[in-house]
């Protein structure tokens, strides 16, 4: 169900989205939801509005880390479980095996003797067919959907007064602010009169004007909904995720939705480079800070604090893909800003420094094992399991490594095993401070002047490093141009044009030169130090230095 551009460009689910089917004369209403820890808000939220979940597994690749996250959460919810293998027409596809370890992951996660009594359905999503046995699977998805209403309970409904928890809120230019939920008890009709409240005694009261219920991928109109069913709410103008639509003489609020503390935080201010205001639309403080402000009536894992300069603001989020999302969101409504780098948020507990930690899972090949513990080894991390995968030679380390390890890791261990490792990680907990971590060894080539590159300047450069940009990009002072072979910046001149003379005795040499790194905004987010920041425009992304923060260049 993802449908907007950045999940389909990255192949994963950002948002949670629900609809409804019939099947055999019961409406089974389904969500979609993230599996990255990362987006675990979207996902804490919506738990309370169903009653089971749907597990989806790779049939080669079985349970992923990410996995743990959000089944652990629907285990503690006590809901029941349908494990659904998919893939299961790969050549290389291993049910039994996949089946044991989901087995095993839910006795980790300390599921009860129902929980892990769960039903197995083996399904091909590209061929729409499911089946209880691999071997024998039906012409259609009928086997999944049975199952659905054989192992998962019908709603638990309380009697007693209106009871709505609003867990979503989309807005519409027409209608305004809808909000979205579950009825959990009562009955809830169009132009009825209700209260409002927030999980302390504030209540307030307001009038549905318009009442929706999911038909397939639409929203229809409904003139009354019983509880037990999703719907959508309009007329309330002012509500928030997390409050109750309740009786208007007997109403009491449900309790709130619990969220999980943020682990990272980046600095956002305004752009304050030579180039402010050529590509964005909004570049004041003021449109950044209502930007930021109505981020946080969606995002509920996500704060927003204010910084040490009136045009700067402390984005705190669950990790740096989660924050990164908002940023590229940001630079496509046509927003132009600076962020600094990624750092983690530690905690104090009893005078004693505490920092998060996560479990990074490596997926690698014998021949470039060495180079990837090494990597990981000199980042803190502590290898706690080792075993190997398949039959290829792949070797699978699990290591326990502070958050602020794994910043930047990402492109190192691509470098290191030559593209071939695969790197899932997921917050583990918080521990002990692990001392002084080294991230990059090179330092930066920075521009020297404003202007237009040459490639007559960028051939006698490119020797020093590798660079970012080509012949004919403007560039200004302090941007970064290239990464330095060695420790310590460089400042280099990619400006400098050949001098013109009247002798004509040196023939013009052909340029060779190398082709420039192509950096997306993930890899420059990684690659950042203290004293860098990543210049986010709609139309380009460049790296500069801190002008705040001057180090010691060579």
């Amino acid at each position: 169900m993802d449908s907007n551009d950045l999940e389909r460009e990255r192949g994963i689910t950002i948002l949670s989205k629900n609809t409804s089917i019939t099947f055999k004369d019961t409406k089974i209403n389904i969500i979609d939801t993230p599996g990255h820890s990362d987006f675990g808000g979207e996902v804490e939220r919506i738990l309370n509005m169903v009653e089971g979940v749907l597990l989806v597994v790779d049939s080669v690749e079985g349970p992923m880390p990410q996995t743990r996250f959000v089944l652990k959460k629907a285990l503690e919810f006590g809901h029941a479980v349908v494990v659904v293998v998919n893939k299961i027409d790969r050549p290389s596809a291993r049910p039994d095996f996949v089946i044991n370890s989901t087995f095993e992951l839910f006795i980790e996660l300390n599921a009860t003797d129902e929980q892990c009594d769960f039903q197995a359905i083996y399904a091909s999503g590209i061929k729409g067919k499911a089946g209880l046995s691999p071997e024998n699977l039906a012409e259609d998805l009928g086997p999944l959907f049975e199952s659905i209403i054989r192992c998962i309970p019908g709603p638990r409904i309380e009697d007693g007064a209106l009871q709505m928890l609003a867990t979503n809120i989309e807005y519409d230019e027409h209608k305004g602010r809808i909000a979205i939920g579950r009825l959990h008890a009562g009955v809830l009709r169009r132009g009825m009169d209700v209260r409002v409240c927030t999980s302390e005694d504030s209540c307030r009261f307001a009038r549905v004007s318009e009442l929706f219920v999911y038909e397939k991928f639409s929203r229809v109109p409904a003139e009354i909904v019983e509880a037990g069913d999703i719907c959508a709410v309009c007329g309330i103008s002012d509500i928030q995720i997390g409050e109750t639509i309740a009786d208007k003489t007997s109403g009491k609020p449900l309790p709130a939705i619990r969220v999980e503390e943020p682990t990272v935080k980046m600095a956002f201010s305004i752009n304050t480079s030579p180039f402010v205001g050529r590509e964005g639309k909004y570049v004041t403080s003021r449109n950044l800070r209502d930007r930021l402000s109505r981020e946080l009536e969606r995002n509920l894992a996500m704060k927003v604090d204010d910084g040490e300069t009136a045009d700067t603001f402390i984005v705190s989020g669950r990790g740096t893909l989660h924050i990164t999302i908002l940023i590229e969101n940001m630079r496509r409504e046509g927003f132009e800003f600076m962020v600094g780098p990624p750092k983690v948020i530690n905690k104090k507990v009893d005078d004693k420094l505490l920092e998060p930690y996560e479990i990074a899972t490596v997926e690698v090949p014998e021949e470039h094992m060495g180079a990837v513990v090494e990597l990981l080894g000199k980042r803190r991390g502590q290898m706690f399991d080792m075993e190997g995968v398949g039959s290829e030679g792949t070797t699978l380390l699990k290591y326990k490594i502070p958050t602020r390890g794994l910043l930047g890791v990402r492109n190192a261990i691509l470098t290191a095993s030559r593209g071939t490792a695969i790197l899932n990680t997921i917050f583990d907990s918080y521990g002990p401070w692990a001392g002084d971590i080294s991230t990059r060894d090179q330092g930066s080539l920075v521009a020297f002047e404003d202007g237009t590159s040459t490639s007559y300047a960028l051939f006698s450069s490119q020797e020093r490093g590798q660079m970012f940009i080509g012949p004919g990009s403007e560039v200004y002072k302090g941007q970064i141009v290239g990464i330095h072979q060695r420790p310590g910046d460089l400042s280099l001149n990619v400006c400098k044009k050949k001098a013109a003379t009247n002798i004509r005795s040196n023939k013009e040499q052909t340029v060779v030169l190398d082709t420039p790194l192509d950096y997306s905004l993930d890899d420059c987010i990684e690659y950042i130090q203290e004293d860098e920041l990543v210049e986010v425009t709609p139309s380009s992304i460049r790296m500069c230095k801190n002008p705040k923060i001057t180090k010691r260049t060579r």
